[in-house]
């Protein structure tokens, strides 16, 4: 039920209840019907399911596979080696996982326990789990609303629902019937669980527990929302795939050929699964673990704290990043900007006697006070005033010497009916300091204060500063009038005498700027091709200001037409919009749904429990530092300082990312690749089973020291130069690599070949010669695939000289150690190995052309 339109004794009857509140015998009752107002789930976390879900992938299916064939090999360091990353990889996706999906959990904790309502007409404080529909709630300033209400009576009541609408600005609230269509940001007779009294009393009839609320509707909401499966992980299944296929076609391939050329068959059979097992990638998921993990410490130094890992390089690949305005891209305070004084609007504070007065009586017509404790200096107070007090403070009045010199006599407080507020101040003589909505204010004055000078105001002369008002406030401002008088008798010290025949000084318009790094960050989200949409509840007015000021271009949408629009015609106008204004939870998390439907990558960021739905469907959920819990938990990244310019440094480290992980998977296809067309050219051409290439165990010896530091050394790879100013990577991880992968591994199988063939007599040397040229090509094509560009012009990686001269040695010390015997290698003379180094050297050159020209 829309609970904003009927009538106040039209509710009371329908929840069969009184302004003096429920006797203590219904609540009861009530409280069996309807349940206990707190949060419930709608489907349970179940950590097995969590556990299994982990081991579904389906790289790790093809990893559990090697394993086992690694143990039918007989080849035990193999298996615990693929084991240990499964369980690893496994175990670390388990816990992120685990600790995401309570995210409800945290919702119940933004309940407090105890609330104010009417009982048999007493005030009795009960526990809020125990307020049901039918009580009526007492509020003061500083409260929690508990439950969704219908105010029946109010004074001064201001109401923060930034965490439910993102409206920046404290709400005005009074009794009042609205229409149907008034969307719940506009909804000003109505209060919501979960918001906050910042001004003001009242009480309020309650119409919703639970689930019921609409802080309930969107925490059912999170919980219905699939957690879709990662852009990363969707890749590297596909990628996954097609090496199975591979794997399973090597093992026919060379099976059936062996067999047709008379080769003994459990001996070929045996060298096509160990070359099988080594064109899986094992390393991939450690590789891939261990650059995340990086990453997440690099980005933990701009301030972004990674959740889920994956994260780490899906921001990278982000195509739209739908933002909300409210802390993210604004500073979260209002500030005074511009002053109209003297018939001028202007954004420079001239220090002359009218700018002064209008600060003056921002600061004496104010409730808001400094507070400090030690060095640090805070603001208590009305949002509004605690603006008006600041710009005093930075114009150089101080409040507390202010009102020494003139002492508080009366005041005649703000109400959302009056729109005014005066206090009468004692110095030499009284004075009567007003402030409020500009209309008001200037409809009471009938004189002005310009250029040191009293004149008259008359109807033509307030039109023009109602004009200048009006111009102020399209600006996106919130604007307040500042006026006072000279009270000549204390028989004047009333409500009507203080607030009439006034002199008007001039207006002060407010807003919540954006941060400064902001307009910056967004120019090179658009030399990335990453497109920029605010989001917010706030008005369009005012978010069209401030998107104005950080550089946005495109569209300003209101929800009102939004919910008009089909999806089709939403997936076509998105992305000419820049701004969403007065959007609901559901809004956002449509838009959200219609750009991964057009297949973009969507990062959101977002504070507020209406931000909840729409960071949990994104592909990367990214929340403030200050915001809510149920953000936090909802999200992938949580900015720490609360800053929209990290995460434009959090791309760069996910480009980064997911660079370095093709270049893994490069290096990797590009050196397995040279392995398999030896050998089946050999079967081919020789037909010899006594001239195979490699062994079974050669095989899986090359696979391990080539595959596992050098790649992992990769992980570590600086930044390319252009990695900010190409588009995000929408393809495919062997995309742009295809071409390189067939041209190193045919240069490999050549030298590789000669150098087996020259000592082709001794067939125990030729192997030892074929698999060295191997290990050393490999060592020289991780250079390669370091960087795409030159090889000369990229950073100094320490930690892959480190592996690559790791791997040497251990190769070294299997050739001209015991251990020779069970690999059946030979020694290597020095001749030996200047061959094997000659043609690396020239293959390590036609390959850094072939990048270049493939660039």
């Amino acid at each position: 039920m829309e609970w904003h339109t009927p009538k106040e004794d039209d509710l009371l009857k329908q929840l069969k209840t009184t302004e003096k509140g429920l006797a203590e015998k219904e609540a009861a009752i009530r409280l069996k019907k309807y349940g206990k107002n707190e949060l419930k789930k709608i489907r349970k976390l179940n950590a097995l399911k969590i556990l299994f879900r982990q081991f579904t992938s389906f790289l790790i299916i093809i990893l559990f596979i090697a394993a086992i064939i690694s143990v039918l090999l007989g080849h035990w360091l193999d298996f615990s080696l693929i084991l240990a990353i499964i369980v690893l990889n496994s175990l670390f996706g388990f816990f992120q996982e685990y600790k995401a999906e309570k995210a409800i959990e945290k919702l119940k904790q933004i309940l407090v326990p105890k609330a104010a309502v009417l009982r048999n007409g007493k005030i009795k404080e009960i526990d809020a789990r125990e307020i049901v529909p039918g009580d009526i709630l007492v509020l003061t300033e500083g409260d929690k609303i508990m439950a969704d209400a219908r105010i029946l009576s109010c004074e001064s009541l201001q109401v923060s629902e930034a965490a439910l609408t993102g409206e920046s600005v404290a709400e005005d609230k009074r009794p009042s019937t609205l229409k149907l269509e008034v969307v719940l940001a506009d909804r000003t007779n109505m209060l919501y669980q979960g918001t906050d009294v910042v001004k003001g009393k009242g009480e309020a009839l309650v119409v919703s527990t639970g689930m019921k609320t609409e802080f309930g509707k969107i925490a059912e909401m999170v919980q219905k929302i699939k957690q879709e499966k990662n852009p990363l992980k969707e890749k590297l299944d596909n990628f996954a795939k097609k090496i199975g296929i591979i794997a399973i076609s090597i093992i026919v391939i060379i099976s059936a050929l062996g067999i047709l050329l008379g080769f003994e068959k459990f001996s070929i059979f045996m060298t096509a699964v160990s070359l099988a097992v080594s064109a899986i990638p094992e390393g991939l998921p450690a590789v891939i673990t261990i650059t995340l993990a990086l990453a997440t410490q690099r980005m933990l130094k701009v301030n972004s704290l990674i959740r889920k890992l994956p994260a780490a390089e899906t921001l990278g690949r982000a195509t739209f990043i739908c933002t909300d305005k409210t802390g993210t891209i604004t500073e979260e305070k209002m500030q005074v900007k511009r002053i109209y004084v003297n018939n001028e609007i202007t954004d420079k504070f001239k220090k002359n006697k009218e700018t002064k007065l209008l600060f003056e009586i921002g600061i004496l017509c104010n409730n808001a006070r400094l507070e400090k404790d030690g060095n640090k200096e805070y603001l208590i107070g009305d949002p509004t005033e605690k603006a008006l007090l600041l710009a005093g403070k930075d114009f150089g009045l101080d409040k507390k010497q202010e009102t020494e010199k003139q002492s508080r006599i009366k005041e005649f407080p703000f109400s959302s009916e009056r729109k005014i507020m005066s206090i009468i101040r004692q110095n030499k003589e009284l004075i009567s300091y007003v402030k409020g909505a500009p209309e008001i204010v200037i409809k009471r004055c009938n004189m002005e204060l310009i250029n040191g000078k009293i004149r008259k105001i008359d109807e033509k002369r307030g039109g023009e500063i109602l004009r200048d008002y009006a111009k102020m406030a399209s600006q996106g401002m919130r604007i307040l009038a500042f006026a006072y008088k000279t009270i000549v008798t204390s028989k004047e010290v009333t409500q009507e005498k203080a607030e009439r025949n006034l002199i008007f000084v001039g207006l002060q318009g407010m807003i919540d700027p954006p941060r400064k790094e902001v307009k910056k960050a967004i120019e090179k989200c658009e030399e990335a091709g990453i497109k920029v949409i605010m989001i917010t509840g706030d008005s369009a007015l005012t978010a069209k200001a401030v998107g104005e000021e950080i550089g946005l271009k495109g569209k300003t949408i209101e929800s009102s037409k939004l919910k008009k629009m089909s999806d089709d015609k939403l997936s076509k106008e998105v992305y000419k919009t820049a701004i969403f204004a007065r959007v609901s939870p559901e809004d956002k998390l449509r838009i959200v749904n219609i750009l991964k439907q057009n297949e973009e990558i969507v990062a959101v960021t977002g504070d507020g429990i209406n931000d909840a739905p729409a960071l949990k469907k994104a592909d990367i959920g990214i929340a403030v530092g200050r915001g809510t819990d149920v953000a936090k938990d909802s999200s992938d990244i949580i900015l720490l300082d609360n800053d929209f310019s990290s995460i434009v440094k959090s791309v760069k480290e996910g480009r980064r990312v997911y660079d370095n992980i093709k270049k893994f998977i490069k290096y990797m296809l590009s050196a397995n690749t040279n392995e398999i067309t030896l050998i089946l050219f050999v079967l081919i051409v020789f037909r010899d089973s006594a001239l195979l290439p490699l062994l079974p165990l050669q095989i899986l010896w090359l696979n391990l020291i080539t595959d596992s530091f050098p790649a992992l050394a990769l992980s570590t790879e600086h930044a390319e130069e252009d990695v900010m100013k190409r588009k995000p990577a929408k393809e495919g991880i062997l995309k742009d690599t295809v071409s390189f992968i067939i041209i190193a591994g045919f240069l490999a199988f050549i030298i590789c070949f000669l150098t087996f063939y020259w000592d082709i007599g001794d067939i125990s040397k030729a192997r030892t010669m074929a698999v060295t040229t191997s290990v050393l090509f490999e060592m020289f094509l991780v250079f390669n695939c370091k960087t795409k560009s030159s090889i000369f012009k990229s950073k100094i990686n320490k930690y892959l000289i480190y592996a690559v001269t790791l791997s040497i040695a251990l190769h070294l010390a299997v050739i001209y150690t015991p251990l020779n015997s069970l690999f059946k290698f030979t020694f290597l003379g020095l001749f030996d190995w200047l061959k094997i180094i000659g043609l690396c050297i020239v293959t390590f050159i036609i390959l850094e052309i072939v990048k270049l020209k493939l660039k």
